[in-house]
């Protein structure tokens, strides 16, 4: 098998497993918010969107220093991997331990009600355990296993998922009396009914223990080894790219900590601040939609872009690639906003849930941009100044979070959505500048510019007309979305722009 196709066909294996997982986790939206009141599920978005942080803080950038330094001439891969997975296994207790002894102060600094401490204690394990399987993994990526990865990340998400459907819904429906009734008594040995959403974070923590299990092979055959001294390379290379994955996460989850601290206690009515979150975690989701288009963007993309570099009409291929990109993503968040009064309720299933609708037609236009800036982004990439990546998502950072200090406390989660907006707009755009500078792409910005106003433009003329009855309306939505789709293709001429690319 060729390289060329050997990567096009890891790429595959890579994608569907990371797509089909977060489709699966997505799909337990409805399950969550139709078991769970908004306060409950406040509790699972809180500390998840704290989890997205220590994770970078439990692998500290080690993952990618160990794929940079094995593939350096000379290096005892074996042994390189023994000394890594030291440091972690390492680190990870330490970490796991202090989390897990400090869970009380913790949940208390979070805003968190007392009492679920062992929710915190959970976490600190699942943070640990995921951990020390991130070597393997890489260990795996590394051998060019990747189907042996994708196999272990699909069969984590799967018993995760099963154990959400067999402990939220199955055991409480059992013990109702609805169906099974036979089971009653198993169901009662194994099953706690004031655990509630704490069974979110056991099913998690079971799914990582069995991919632990599952990765046996590769931990069999480590040895221990610390020797601090070869590792001060490593540390210095891999510290960049923590502080780089933070100001991610901060762009990225950041609005759902911010959210209980700053939003003004009684703002929403009859709503505690923790249910506030909850709201705008389960409509965050929603927005998801976009992220699994861009996902799939990017894992079929890079590898493409980085053929192409060397190709004489690679900047004009760029340009293309952009422009279809965003008019798709553009057809996406008008079909989606537009069409929230019968999508919505498909996933939220509880009333309480829906009074944040409002903030999901600007999180899609966030991510829409999110996936421009990636597409913008391929000028450090093949020009080896990824520097600028980090001095552009640590200015996102900083710009996130004087926004939501200063609109949180104005317009609640709305102000936390066009927190994220404003962010990942102008990162595109300052991506967009930068490149201009240090390689020029002739992106057609003021056309693409024009027809993402007249999506903002349809989407909120579609959501500000009165109401002409339910099925009037559902039909009107799914116009003006067709409407849009033909315009674009009548202007656009896809089939036609692509033979005059090739």
């Amino acid at each position: 098998m060729s390289i060329a196709k050997r990567l096009a066909s890891q790429t595959v294996v890579y994608g569907v497993s990371s797509i089909v997982g977060r489709v699966l986790n997505f799909l337990l939206v409805p399950l969550y918010t139709g078991r769970f009141a908004a306060a409950a599920y406040g509790i699972v978005t809180g500390l998840y969107a704290y989890v997205s942080f220590l994770n970078v803080l439990f692998t500290y950038g080690m993952e990618t220093a160990y794929f940079r330094f094995a593939n350096r001439a000379g290096t005892d891969r074996q042994d390189l991997y023994n000394r890594v997975l030291t440091l972690i296994i390492l680190s990870s207790v330490v970490l796991t331990a202090l989390l897990s002894a400090l869970a009380g102060p913790l949940l208390s600094l979070i805003d968190l009600p007392p009492g679920n401490e062992r929710y915190a204690i959970w976490i600190a394990l699942i943070l640990g355990l995921d951990a020390v399987a991130a070597i393997p993994f890489a260990r795996l990526r590394l051998e060019n296993k990747a189907v042996k990865f994708a196999s272990i990340r699909l069969a984590n998400i799967l018993l995760y998922v099963a154990l959400n459907l067999f402990f939220i819904v199955l055991c409480p429906d059992v013990l109702a009396g609805k169906y099974l009734t036979g089971l009653q008594p198993l169901v009662q040995r194994v099953y706690d009914p004031t655990l509630g959403v704490g069974y979110v974070f056991l099913s998690n923590l079971a799914a990582s223990a069995f991919t632990l299990l599952l990765l046996g092979r590769e931990l069999l055959d480590f040895r221990p080894r610390l020797n601090l001294e070869p590792l001060r390379p490593l540390w210095q290379y891999a510290y960049p790219i923590m502080l780089m994955g933070l100001a991610g996460m901060v762009n990225e989850t950041l609005d759902r900590i911010l959210l209980p601290k700053w939003l003004p206690e009684g703002f929403y009515p009859g709503r505690s601040n923790l249910a506030a979150v909850g709201i705008y975690g389960a409509c965050y989701k929603l927005s998801i939609l976009m992220s699994l288009v861009i996902q799939a963007f990017r894992y079929a993309a890079e590898p493409f872009f980085f053929a192409q570099s060397g190709e004489k009409n690679s900047p004009r291929t760029f340009a293309l690639v952009l422009k279809w990109f965003t008019l798709c993503c553009a057809v996406l968040f008008v079909g989606v906003s537009l069409n929230l009064d019968w999508i919505a309720p498909l996933f939220l299933k509880r009333p309480e849930y829906l009074e944040g609708l409002p903030v999901v037609p600007v999180l899609l236009l966030a991510n829409l941009f999110l996936g421009v800036y990636y597409n913008l982004s391929v000028w450090f990439k093949l020009t080896d100044k990824t520097y600028f990546g980090t001095y552009i998502s640590f200015g996102g950072a900083v710009l996130t979070i004087a926004l939501n200090f200063l609109l949180i406390p104005v317009l609640g989660y709305m102000g936390s959505a066009i927190a994220t907006l404003v962010c990942y707009a102008l990162m595109a755009a300052v991506c967009w500048a930068l490149g201009n500078q240090h390689f020029p792409v002739p992106y057609p910005v003021g056309r693409l510019l024009a027809w993402l106003a007249a999506a903002v433009a349809l989407v909120t003329l579609g959501r500000w007309l009165p109401s002409m009855g339910q099925w009037t309306d559902y039909a009107l939505h799914l116009g003006l979305t067709l409407a849009f789709i033909a315009a674009i293709w009548l202007v656009e001429r896809p089939a036609r722009a692509f033979r005059a690319a090739a």
